[in-house]
C-alpha cells in the first residue's frame, strides 16, 4: 500500500481514497443511518437520492445510478441512465435529522461515456474555474442571500403573512425571528459553515445571513446547502422560508449580492494600492467584462418571472448598468476594503432564486472575458442614479438591465460568451425552459388584472376624447336628454367620432328619441 503522506489520493480500503475512507469512518462513528446524495437540476432545485449508510463504500467506488430523464434539463428517456459520484469533501451531518442522516454533494456522470455529464450545473462552474486556473487565477466568491419567513396556515401551507414587524437591523421585540436565525446559524455551523453576520433586513419578515467567502465551487455548494437548511429549520418553527425574489408587492425584494475576487499566487489580483479605488488593472478589466455582459448574466442570475418585480427603481435593487465606489444604486459596487486581501467587486443584481453554479459561472466567465480582452471600465458614477432622468442617463452612457424575463432571455440568446459559459446542452435547455415560463406568464390573467378590470365599464379616455366630451356636454343637455345612461352614451358617441377624426368640423350630435334610437342633427 502506498504511503498516505507521499501520494494522494490513496487507496486505503477497498479502493477508497484517504478522504473517502475518512468519510466512511465518520459515518460509522456517528451512527449515521442514511446518506442523502445531492445534486441540482438546471433550475437550481436540489435533488437527492437517499441510500442506507451501509452503501457508502459502494457509492464511492461504483456510484449510485438514477433516471436522468426525470430531472429538469437533463436527458431524454432513451438516454436516461446517469450516475452520481459523491464528492467526499462535501460530507456533512444534517442538523435537523437528529444526527441520523448526512449529505454528500455529487457530480453527475454520463454512463454512456464515463465522463462528467455536460448538463450538470456543477460541471459548468468547474469548467469556468478551470479556465481561470489556466489564466493563473483562483476565484473567491461571497454571496449575501436574503429570504423571507412567513407563517403557515392551519393546514401547514405557506402564507404571505410575515412572522414579525421588524425592519433593518431591528432587535426583539420587533424582530421576533431572531431565535429562528440563531438556530439556522447553529445548524449551518454544524455543517461546516464559517458564519460572518446575520440581521433583519429592510422589509417585515425579511432576513439576511452571511457566511465567509470561499472558493467559488465551495461557495456554490454552500448556497445550495444554505437554502435547504434555512427551509428545514424554519419548518421546525412552523414557519415557511422562501427565496422568492419578490413575494410581496411594493416592498423590498430579496437579493443575493455577490462579491467576487481573483487571487494569483496567493495574492489578491484585484488590489492595487496606487489606484484611486485600490483596484488593479485586472480588477478594472474584470469589472468591465461583467458590465459588458450584464444583460445576459441577468437571465441566469435573475431567472424567474418574479425576479423582475424586484429589479425596479425605488426598492434598492439595481437596474442601471454602471459601477460605483460609493453608492448602492449602481449595478456593481466596489466595497471598502480594510486589508488588501479584501479588495473585491460586488454584483448587486443576482437574487437567491438562481442556480448558484450557473450564476457564478456566468459572472466569472464575463469577468475573465474582460481580462482576456483588456476591456476598460467606464468611470464610476458617484451620484444617485435613481434620481437621473432618461436624458441624464443617456449623457452618462448608462444602460438598463432587461425589464422582464423575456428581454433577459433575448439578451442571453445574443451573447455568445455567456452562452459559451453554460455550454450547448444547458444553454439550449435553459433557454427553452425560461421561454416556456415567460410565455405561460404572458398568457396568464393575474388577480391584479381581475381586480382592476373585471367590473370596470368606464373607458380610459385619450386627451382628445376628454376634450371632445367637455365640448359637447352642454349641447347634449340642451337637447333635453335627462337619463344619465343615455346622456353618457350620447356624449361618448359623438366625442369618440370627433377624437377619431379631429379634422372634421361637421360632427352631428346624437339625440335619443322616445324609441331609443339615436339620430343626428
Amino acid at each position: 500500500m502506498t504511503d498516505e503522506k507521499t501520494s494522494s489520493p490513496v487507496a486505503t480500503d477497498g479502493g477508497l481514497s484517504a478522504e473517502e475512507q475518512r468519510v466512511v469512518d465518520e459515518i460509522e462513528e456517528n451512527d449515521i443511518d442514511f446518506l442523502r446524495l445531492q445534486f441540482t437540476d438546471i433550475l437550481g432545485t436540489v435533488k437527492n437520492v437517499a441510500v442506507p449508510s451501509s452503501r457508502a463504500k459502494k457509492a464511492f467506488t461504483d456510484g449510485i445510478y438514477f433516471d436522468g430523464s426525470s430531472i429538469e434539463g437533463f436527458v431524454r428517456i432513451q438516454e436516461s441512465d446517469m450516475r452520481l459520484k459523491p464528492d467526499p469533501s462535501t460530507f456533512a451531518i444534517l442538523p435537523w435529522s437528529d444526527g441520523t442522516a448526512a449529505r454528500l454533494i455529487c457530480d453527475v456522470i454520463d454512463t454512456s461515456t464515463g465522463d462528467p455529464f455536460i448538463g450538470d450545473p456543477r460541471k459548468v462552474l468547474k469548467d469556468a474555474l478551470e479556465r481561470a486556473d489556466k489564466m493563473g487565477y483562483t476565484v473567491n466568491v461571497a454571496p449575501e442571500p436574503e429570504f423571507f419567513l412567513f407563517e403557515e396556515d392551519e393546514d401547514g401551507k405557506a402564507t404571505t403573512k410575515t412572522s414579525d414587524a421588524g425592519g433593518y437591523f431591528d432587535l426583539a421585540p420587533k424582530d421576533l425571528a431572531s431565535g429562528v436565525r440563531r438556530d439556522i446559524i447553529y445548524g449551518l455551523e454544524e455543517m461546516g459553515f464559517e458564519m460572518e453576520a446575520s440581521h433583519h433586513e429592510v422589509a417585515q419578515g425579511q432576513h439576511e445571513i452571511n457566511f465567509e467567502y470561499d472558493d467559488a465551487l465551495s461557495t456554490a455548494d454552500n448556497v445550495a446547502t444554505f437554502r435547504t437548511t434555512v427551509r428545514a429549520i424554519a419548518a421546525q418553527h412552523d414557519l415557511h422560508a422562501t427565496f422568492m425574489p419578490k413575494p410581496i408587492a411594493r416592498i423590498n425584494g430579496s437579493g443575493m449580492h455577490t462579491h467576487v475576487s481573483l487571487f494569483e499566487d496567493g495574492n489578491n489580483a484585484f488590489h492595487d494600492e496606487s489606484d484611486e479605488f485600490n483596484l488593479s488593472e485586472t480588477a478594472h478589466a474584470f469589472l468591465a467584462g461583467v458590465l459588458e455582459h450584464a444583460p445576459a448574466i441577468t437571465a441566469v442570475a435573475n431567472p424567474t418571472v418574479n425576479s423582475y418585480k424586484r429589479l425596479v427603481p425605488g426598492y434598492e435593487a439595481p437596474v442601471y448598468v454602471a459601477w460605483s465606489d460609493r453608492n448602492r444604486s449602481a449595478l456593481v459596487r466596489k466595497p471598502a476594503a480594510r486589508v488588501p486581501a479584501a479588495s473585491r467587486i460586488e454584483l448587486r443584481s443576482p437574487d437567491p432564486s438562481c442556480n448558484p453554479y450557473l450564476a457564478f459561472a456566468a459572472i466569472i466567465t464575463a469577468g475573465l472575458d474582460g481580462v482576456e480582452k483588456g476591456l476598460d471600465a467606464p468611470d464610476p458614477i458617484r451620484e444617485n442614479i435613481y434620481e437621473f432622468d432618461e436624458s441624464t442617463r443617456e449623457d452618462y452612457g448608462i444602460d438598463t438591465l432587461p425589464a422582464n424575463l423575456g428581454e433577459a432571455v433575448d439578451a442571453l440568446k445574443s451573447d455568445e460568451v455567456i452562452q459559451g459559459a453554460l455550454g450547448e446542452h444547458i444553454r439550449e435547455k435553459f433557454i427553452e425552459a425560461k421561454s416556456v415560463e415567460y410565455d405561460e406568464f404572458r398568457v396568464d390573467v393575474s388577480p391584479w388584472e381581475i381586480d382592476r378590470y373585471l367590473e370596470s365599464y368606464w373607458l380610459i379616455f385619450s386627451s382628445a376624447l376628454t376634450k371632445s366630451i367637455e365640448g359637447h356636454r352642454n349641447a347634449v343637455h340642451t337637447e333635453g336628454v335627462k337619463d344619465e345612461t343615455r346622456l353618457s352614451a350620447a356624449i361618448l358617441l359623438v366625442a369618440g367620432k370627433e377624437s377619431a377624426n379631429p379634422s372634421s368640423s361637421k360632427q352631428g350630435i346624437p339625440v335619443f328619441r322616445p324609441g331609443g334610437n339615436a339620430t343626428e342633427f
